[in-house]
């Protein structure tokens, strides 16, 4: 029990953690239903009307349905004498009947899903519904399309551009569209662009697109009904016989038909849509604990008054809005008035630009909406930061999409003061969309300052979200790998959020194991258990890429202490006791990470190939990461079950290797040397295995295949031999060896000092040519290096000459020739009863070549353990010879021993002998000329072993039925086998049979009864002594066989040949080159001795392991350690060959034809944009040339009238073009734009049901005439308010001086006039160097930082208020500080409870007290002991005060000579 409560935990967490992101659990369709209907039966609900009462109109009722479309219980007796129809008491909420599927028609089969939902219902409840029951991932973005509900028209260039941007910017983003759903005007342009992108067959994935419409005004909408749902519903769209109505629209995906039990009445869903869209921006951004929330754009074409209302009603909420100039009416109104000065946008000049766009519309429209949106116009134009006016005819401006997400950027610049939250914001929201030219273009700019901490979360985000060109962004833009993945918890999070692949499965299962192995402590430990989770370790990812690498490999991260070890695979386990230490080593012997190596290896187990590019241009040890890569990749493919998915990982580590031999060429066409060095040098960041190595493992034949690497096989095969040697004098050494001391034979190692002594002198000679030391350090350590290369003496000269590979494999060519010629004479001339010495010398040999064998098998320097090398033994073909061979002579040699069995083992021991002989090709395998051509034997004997199989049909087939026809009831075996397979097996190379026709037939040659061993038995004979089968029948039979068997098998044959010689020969060269690392390495572990005086280095080598304990013979050639200052040298060169080879193949790339033709073609698309922009372009700046001019005579006529009123009047007076525009209007322009107060001028007075009536900006003075003004009567008194009543007094004695405010009365404010406000600015400086100044501030009860202060009865004194904030004391010793205080402030403030007749004064005053001040310190202690209520804040434009303090405290700056 214990046991299984602790799995259950485990597989928990596993699962979870390997799930992958974004994949629901597959249920049947039938249970999901029936879920999705009970949720929303018990959540979702409608409204009808439960009182029929007749309208005007017969059989309707007031709700506007008709009486068969209520209920039973609805429609009462005529004689019904109860009360009258109340849409809020007789509207009810009942359970939903509209939901499910709907099928709607058009292009292509759609279905989306839809809900008929109350006006009541929560926001929260339909977000449910849209995120958890129609499984739609939550939005980055939500984009609210609004503007004109009549179809309109739209230029093509506008509607091609509206639906690129719309797409694009839904797609890359992952945002939400809401529209209203129905099937005209903008919404149905919303709906056209969700077709197009589903016909062109977008990879993107489906746009969502949400309609938001109004139940009571859908046209058939009978057929959505169904009480358990329909799924799906056929919705038929009937444009033409709507009437009133709206069809929906059938390019949206999902709908919510928002119900309030009425019938024909538009506009219902705004309030709930707009509760949803206000619910949607609350959410966090991708479901985070901490971040943004979800941004909220609104994108408006065309439109009304009611759209009017709605960019009005958002902007005052902080949504932006994105207007596309062209698109008609009040979006073209807004987008001519943005462009111009506020003091020119009147009333006159609104009321110009709706008679332009509007037309005929325009003259139902009363004056005083023209003037209450001329007021919301200004309103609108006067917060630029969320306002994006899209202009096609300017040739800066982008496409929509970019303009939508410039306008979020834009808007959350003010939202945010300026500092690294406020860029942190605008990146999070950049990374969310997934839109990296954004980023480049508007956050990462010389404004932004970024530290590498900064940008670790985004980093991590973007790895996380598979972004690689943020990741790119990134990289370039400061963040270090080494500061983001120094904290191994980082590298630990990657993998537990990696997105679900095959080495994630693979984790899962290794942490199981690692459970598994715990299983006898579990009792002990069930109570820490239960508290914990089994959880991926970097020990768990260290095993497996460990077993993906190979055991050879040492892990690539030390054991975490805090991770139980845990049982390894089998093939792990099998690992050398020696290799076990790896584990074990020091702090000290651990190499240093390389973080381009850990996000590499994160990036390539996930198959990832983008992100792992990135980070392989990262990596310190880039050949070998990349070949780590290729064994990986690899590795997995093999393991995994997906198909699809092996391919793929396949591709990406072709792709590596490629990579590989790129960067290793380039650094073999710069230096050999060093090229050779990484090939052999052990890597401390890939397990201390090497680059040669890996490549094997991975079999990345075309890399060892490198003319590089193959050098460095050929002076591995040479030995300390120099690879000039011709064979031939290598031979005559061989034998008289005394030649090697007369340089008959030239040694690698007098190359390399002749080398080094001519370079040498060549640098002298430049030095004193020159006069440079530039080179005297290098030469003083060439010179040293050139000492340390000693001449070999005589004795070294001959082991050298011995132990070279090539030497041994001549000495190996002659054994074996010996060995073979003694084998045939022993068999054919003296093979006694007794062995004779010949034959106890092949014995001896033989026993020699065994023991070399099992040498081979236990012979392990990389560690593979011995499973492995077992299996790496019997994979290899002429091992397997030589286990068949020695077997063969072992059960030969048993079976000559008897003297029953003598012959049989001659028998064995001969047909031993053409296995020996068959060895022998093995020995071809170096040659250059002789290799490719085994290999190419090799595979044309798989080919014929395959067609050997279907040959055996033809004779099977042939040879059974001629004997059946011919020999009648034959019992021997032997003959039965003659006949039905041999016979016909000879006929194919020409060996006919005589008995199948009459003519050939001599019955002396059969026997009659089959008594004869040596004859085979006669056919069925008939009377005359002549065969009876039917003689056209077995020559028909024969032709056919021949036909088949001779001339369609025989030729298909050597087709199966010719194709596979072709296929092989381009490869051959490439297959030899990498199976000849293994013969090289063969001879080189190989005794110096030939057999079979190879037996005393194998009693040599046994005593030395076995008996003398001592450890094998490390060999450098194949692996090499090197220091740590040659290694990082070795490192910075080959980091730098990387470059180089990653600029060519850019280079490449550009030249490319195909990069070519992708640049002509966007050049061409840029010049044809241009020019289509060019006209449009041109009528605008005509238009603005022409504005510049008539402000240009409106300037010269003020400058003229000011000179007529000085005097100065001139004879004649000049004639200038002017405007009918009024002389206040002229007069204002010369003004400079300040705006009059704007808070005083909202529409809704605070804390009231009551609306302002709308001011204009040029009608604000009370100077100027209004006699439109009709403002409401508003006084609050004890809580309620008196509206329109009685004026207790004379209100024009009190003049607000600001101007007007849209409402008369005291509003709720204390007193008629001026109420006077004291805010106190409390200073001081942080330190002693006066570097900061700071003043004190409060934390009101609505969580908003204010200064100290508060109303008071005269300006002279401080407000009582202060003595609830600091206590009684202090406020008297601030009261009497006060009178040496200064004024930095004294006037009327635009505050939103101002009147005409009441507003507020204020007065800032600024006590700075000094460090050493006793007030100070109590100001201190109280501010201490606030809980945070008090604080000290410094003085920027950074704080979080309102703006009219900011202005005080930007004035106080100025006074202590500080920037603000």
């Amino acid at each position: 029990m214990v046991e299984a409560e602790i799995e259950s935990q485990l597989v928990h967490s596993l699962a979870i953690s390997a799930a992958r992101p974004g994949k629901h659990l597959s249920l049947s369709p039938s249970f999901q239903r029936c879920a999705l209907t009970s949720w929303i039966k018990e959540n979702i609900n409608k409204k009808e009307c439960c009182l029929y009462e007749k309208d005007v109109r017969e059989d309707v009722c007031r709700c506007g349905y008709s009486k068969i479309e209520h209920v039973g219980e609805a429609i009462k007796p005529e004689d019904f004498t109860g009360e009258s129809w109340d849409r809020h008491r007789h509207i009810l909420e009942v359970p939903t009947d509209a939901f499910g599927d709907i099928s709607l028609g058009g292009l292509g089969q759609k279905t989306g899903k839809y809900a008929r939902v109350s006006t009541d219902t929560s926001p929260e409840i339909l977000y449910q519904l849209l995120t958890e029951q129609w499984k739609l991932s939550p939005p980055n973005l939500l984009i609210s399309v609004t503007g004109g509900a009549k179809n309109f028209y739209l230029k093509a260039r506008i509607k091609n551009m509206f639906h690129r941007g719309l797409i694009k910017v839904a797609q890359t983003t992952g945002a939400w569209i809401i529209t209203g759903g129905t099937h005209a005007g903008v919404m149905k342009h919303v709906g056209q662009a969700v077709r197009d992108n589903a016909l062109s067959g977008s990879i993107h994935g489906q746009i969502v697109a949400i309609g938001v419409a109004t139940w009571g005004i859908i046209h058939n909408k009978d057929a959505l009904v169904h009480p358990e749902g329909c799924f799906p519903a056929h919705y038929p769209m009937d444009i033409k016989g709507q009437g009133r109505l709206s069809c929906l629209d059938n390019n949206h995906t999902h709908f919510l038909l928002v119900d309030d039990g009425t019938h024909g009445n538009y506009g219902v869903e705004i309030e709930l849509r707009s509760r949803l869209e206000k619910c949607i921006s609350r959410k966090r951004l991708g479901n985070k604990e901490s971040g943004v929330t979800i941004p909220v754009v609104c994108v408006v074409l065309d439109g009304g008054p009611g759209t009017l209302n709605t960019i009005y009603n958002s902007m005052l909420c902080g949504t932006p809005c994105v207007i596309l100039e062209g698109s008609g009416r009040i979006a073209d109104v807004i987008a001519q008035a943005a462009g111009l000065p506020l003091s020119r946008v009147t009333i006159v000049h609104i009321q110009q630009l709706m008679k332009r766009f509007f037309g005929q519309e325009y003259e139902n429209f009363p004056d005083l909406k023209i003037i209450e949106w001329t007021k919301k116009i200004q309103d609108i134009i006067s917060m630029p930061h969320l306002l994006t006016i899209f202009r096609i005819s300017e040739d800066s401006q982008g496409d929509v999409d970019v303009a939508i997400l410039q306008a979020l950027l834009k808007a959350s610049r003010i939202s945010e003061s300026l500092g690294i939250e406020y860029w942190k914001r605008q990146l999070e929201l950049a990374i969310a969309w997934n839109r990296v030219d954004i980023a480049e273009t508007e956050i990462f700019t010389e404004e932004s300052q970024w530290k590498s901490s900064d940008l670790h979360w985004a980093m991590f985000s973007a790895l996380v979200g598979n972004k690689p060109q943020f990741v790119s962004l990134l990289l370039e833009n400061g963040v270090s790998l080494r500061d983001f993945l120094q904290d191994e918890e980082t590298l630990c999070e990657l993998y537990k959020q990696m997105p679900g692949c095959f080495f994630l499965r693979k984790l899962a299962k290794r942490v199981d194991r690692a459970r598994r192995s715990k299983r006898r402590a579990l009792e002990r430990r069930v109570r820490a258990l239960r508290g914990q989770e089994e959880t991926i370790s970097m020990t768990h990812v260290s095993e497996e890429v460990r077993h993906l690498l190979g055991s050879f490999t040492q892990p690539i991260y030390p054991l975490s202490t805090r991770t139980c070890h845990f049982n390894m695979t089998m093939e792990d386990t099998s690992v050398s006791l020696s290799k076990s230490q790896a584990g074990s080593e020091s702090p000290h012997d651990q190499p240093q990470r390389d973080f381009g190596r850990d996000l590499f290896l994160w990036a390539v187990v996930q198959n990832n190939k983008d992100l792992a590019e990135i980070a392989w241009e990262q990596c310190r040890d880039c050949m070998s990461a990349a070949l780590a890569a290729t064994m990986i990749l690899k590795k997995m493919a093999e393991e995994g079950s997906d198909a699809d998915e092996a391919e793929v990982m396949r591709e990406l580590a072709n792709h590596y290797e490629k990579q590989a031999i790129g960067v290793f060429s380039e650094c073999n066409n710069n230096d050999e040397e060093r090229a050779q060095k990484l090939l052999v040098r052990a890597s401390p960041h890939w397990g201390r295995t090497t680059c040669l190595r890996l490549a094997l493992e991975a079999d990345d034949k075309s890399f060892v295949a490198q003319s590089g690497v193959q050098a460095l096989l050929t002076q591995i095969w040479c030995g300390e031999l120099s690879v000039v040697n011709p064979v031939w004098r290598v031979l005559i050494c061989m034998v008289f060896f005394p030649l090697i001391y007369t340089r008959f034979l030239v040694f690698r190692r007098d190359e390399v000092i002749q080398r080094e002594t001519e370079k040498n002198e060549e640098i002298k000679t430049v030095e004193n040519v020159t006069g440079s030391v530039l080179r005297t350090k290098s030469r003083r350590l060439d010179a040293a290096r050139l000492q340390r290369l000693k001449i070999l003496g005589s004795w070294s000269k001959l082991v050298c000459l011995y132990s070279s590979p090539q030497v041994k494999f001549y000495w190996n060519i002659v054994s074996y020739f010996a060995f073979l010629f003694l084998f045939a004479v022993v068999l054919m001339i003296d093979f006694q009863a007794t062995p004779s010495p010949a034959e106890l010398l092949l014995y001896i040999w033989l026993l020699s070549l065994v023991c070399e064998e099992v040498r081979q098998l236990f012979h392990d320097p990389d560690g593979f353990g011995f499973r492995k090398k077992a299996r790496m033994y019997i994979n290899d073909v002429w091992n397997i010879l030589d286990v068949l061979s020695i077997l063969l002579f072992i059960v030969g040699l048993a079976l000559r021993l008897t003297t029953k069995l003598f012959y049989a083992g001659k028998v064995f021991l001969c047909i031993d002998f053409v296995v020996f002989c068959l060895r022998l090709m093995a020995i071809f395998t170096i040659s250059k000329t002789l290799g490719p051509k085994i290999i190419i034997v090799k595979r044309m004997m798989m080919d014929m072993f395959f067609f050997m199989f279907l040959l055996s049909i033809w004779v099977v087939a042939y040879g059974v039925a001629k004997q059946g026809i011919l020999i009648d009831n034959d019992s021997r075996l032997d003959w039965i086998v003659r006949g039905a397979v041999y016979e016909p097996y000879l006929i194919i190379f020409g060996d006919f049979p005589t008995n199948i026709d009459y003519a050939a037939f001599d019955i002396d040659t059969c026997s009659m009864n089959g008594t004869d061993p040596l004859k085979p038995k006669c056919p069925v004979l008939n009377e005359n002594q002549m065969p009876a089968f039917p003689e056209w029948l077995t020559i028909i039979m024969l032709c056919v066989y021949l036909l088949f068997a001779n001339i369609l098998l025989l030729n298909l044959l050597i087709a199966i040949f010719n194709f596979t010689f072709q296929e092989v020969q381009d490869n051959t060269d490439t297959i030899w080159k990498f199976q000849r690392y293994e013969l090289i390495k063969e001879y080189h572990s190989l005794p110096a001795a030939p057999p079979p005086l190879i037996i005393f280095s194998h009693l040599y080598l046994f005593i030395r392991l076995l008996l003398l304990r001592r450890p094998p013979i490390i060999c450098i050639e194949f692996k090499h350690e090197l220091p740590q200052i040659e290694e990082e040298e070795l490192l910075s060169w080959e980091a730098l060959m990387k470059d180089r080879y990653l600029l060519s193949t850019q280079q490449e790339q550009s030249q490319s034809m195909e990069r070519r033709i992708l640049d002509t073609a966007q050049k061409v698309t840029t010049m044809n944009d241009q020019l289509e922009t060019s006209s449009a372009a041109m009528a605008t700046r005509l238009a603005r040339l022409e504005e510049q001019g008539v402000q240009s005579a409106k300037a010269l006529q003020w400058i003229m009238d000011s000179l007529k009123s000085q005097g100065f009047a001139s004879k004649e007076t000049p004639s200038l073009t002017t405007t009918d525009e009024s002389p206040d209007t002229l007069r204002n322009t010369s003004e400079k734009e300040d705006r009059f107060h704007v808070n005083a001028r909202q529409f809704h007075y605070p804390n009231s049901k009551i609306t302002r009536f709308p001011v204009p900006e040029e009608k604000v003075p009370w100077e100027v005439s209004f006699s439109s003004y009709m403002p409401p009567y508003y006084t609050s008194e004890d809580g309620g308010a008196q509206m329109d009543g009685a004026e207790p007094v004379d209100l024009d004695n009190y003049r607000n001086p600001g101007g007007r405010t849209g409402v008369r009365g005291q509003g709720a404010l204390s007193y008629l006039g001026p109420n006077l406000n004291v805010d106190l600015v409390l200073t001081r400086w942080r330190d002693s160097e006066r570097s900061v100044l700071e003043y004190l501030a409060v934390w009101d009860n609505h969580g908003t930082l204010t200064l100290p202060g508060g109303p008071v009865q005269s300006a002279d004194e401080l407000p009582v208020t202060l003595k609830r904030t600091m206590g009684k004391k202090l406020y008297e010793k601030i009261n009497e500080k006060a009178s040496e205080g200064t004024k930095v402030f004294d006037d009327y403030v635009d505050d939103c409870r101002n009147t005409d007749n009441a507003w507020v004064k204020t007065t800032v005053l600024n006590i700075h007290l000094d460090r050493t001040s006793e007030l100070l310190l109590d100001i201190n202690n109280v501010v201490v002991s606030s809980n945070g209520a008090l604080q000290w804040q410094e003085v920027s434009s950074k704080t979080r005060l309102s703006s009219n303090q900011r202005d005080s405290l930007q004035k106080v700056a100025e006074l202590h000579n500080r920037k603000f």
